[in-house]
């Protein structure tokens, strides 16, 4: 009989894919979403798939118990970072609260290794390239809930022997990411202000510098990452190498849309001006030897996609905590939201 593994979040972007390799592998996936803000149609057909809430503990029980999992592989969360100041106790909840149920659940019913997606937002302005070695500081509620699962997975490790993979990804692009949040994915954003005839839109004057990371890069890993004995409760940065600056990104993107657009400079946000990252230890402990794919090459392909799925409609998120400081261009969509 096939091992049995859980993925949560497995409607969104990152999820997804990681799903559509570990059914690759023979494994029986279960795969649970919400659906707050991904697609059930972006979940491979072979995958049993199960709409709950990753933190609703009565329920994430009745399934640990049903399908005794070998392994758990949890990404459910709500990514926006910089919105993450703003929805800050809505951050918590879901972000680390859901995260501290399903490891409770894990020791309880023996899982034998929890594979978490944290964050490069942990490392918050701290020297680049940023190393796995650097003591994170992280700058907004986000990463700072990121961190606290992190620690609290190294801990469970101590106590109870559950073993684990941490990985921090790096804004990652690609097919199935959802063009429609305002708040997160940039690259998405762009590709669906081209396809309504929007301007583009960037908070600053755009200097500011990211490693954009194809999902090509970054899911099968993680699904790989409970057959590789040396990612035993280690930490990975994993993504793309070359930081590019976001008016570059802007400049690529219209490149994969075939259609150039203006550019709309907001007021900048607080925000860290340079993050990238090294991934010589993901290599080496995943015998990784091809260089990752260059936005000229990821591009197309999440544009191919995009057209043809055309503007989607996610559920936005309207609940603001602390409207103090919220960008202008965000105040406009709540405002446009009340009328």
């Amino acid at each position: 009989m096939s091992e049995t593994v859980l993925v949560t979040g497995a409607a969104g972007f990152i999820g997804s894919h990681v799903v559509d390799s570990l059914v690759g592998t023979g494994r029986t996936v279960v795969a649970v979403d919400d659906l707050s803000g991904g697609f059930r149609d972006n979940v491979p057909s072979k995958a049993v798939f199960i709409e709950a809430d990753a933190g609703d503990s009565a329920r994430m029980e009745e399934l640990f118990r049903a399908y005794r999992f070998r392994h758990v592989f949890h990404l459910a969360a709500y990514a926006a970072e910089g919105l993450s100041h703003f929805i800050r106790r809505f951050n918590y909840h879901n972000n680390l609260l859901t995260s501290v149920t399903l490891i409770n659940l894990a020791v309880r019913y023996k899982v034998a290794r929890f594979v978490f997606t944290s964050s490069i937002a942990v490392y918050g302005r701290n020297q680049v390239p940023m190393t796995e070695a650097l003591a994170p500081c992280p700058e907004d509620p986000y990463g700072i809930s990121k961190l606290a699962v992190e620690l609290d997975l190294e801990a469970a490790q101590r106590q109870f022997g559950l073993d684990y993979v941490i990985f921090r990804p790096h804004i990652v692009y690609g097919p199935h990411q959802n063009p429609r949040d305002p708040y997160r994915n940039v690259s998405g954003i762009f590709m669906n202000q081209i396809m309504a005839g929007l301007p583009l839109t960037i908070f600053g004057d755009g200097s500011q510098t990211r490693a954009f990371s194809s999902i090509e890069d970054v899911a099968p890993v993680i699904a790989r990452s409970v057959d590789v004995p040396a990612a035993t409760n280690q930490v990975f940065n994993i993504g793309a190498d070359q930081p590019v600056s976001v008016n570059d990104l802007a400049a690529a993107v219209m490149r994969a849309m075939g259609r150039e657009v203006p550019i709309n400079h907001l007021p900048a946000r607080n925000e860290v001006l340079h993050a990238f990252a090294s991934h010589d230890k993901v290599r080496r402990a995943f015998g990784l030897d091809r260089p990752p794919v260059p936005l000229a090459e990821g591009l197309p392909r999440m544009a191919d996609w995009a057209k043809r799925a055309g503007p989607r409609q996610g559920k936005p998120f309207w609940a603001i905590e602390v409207p103090d400081g919220l960008p202008p261009s965000w105040q406009a969509l709540l405002a446009g939201n009340k009328q």
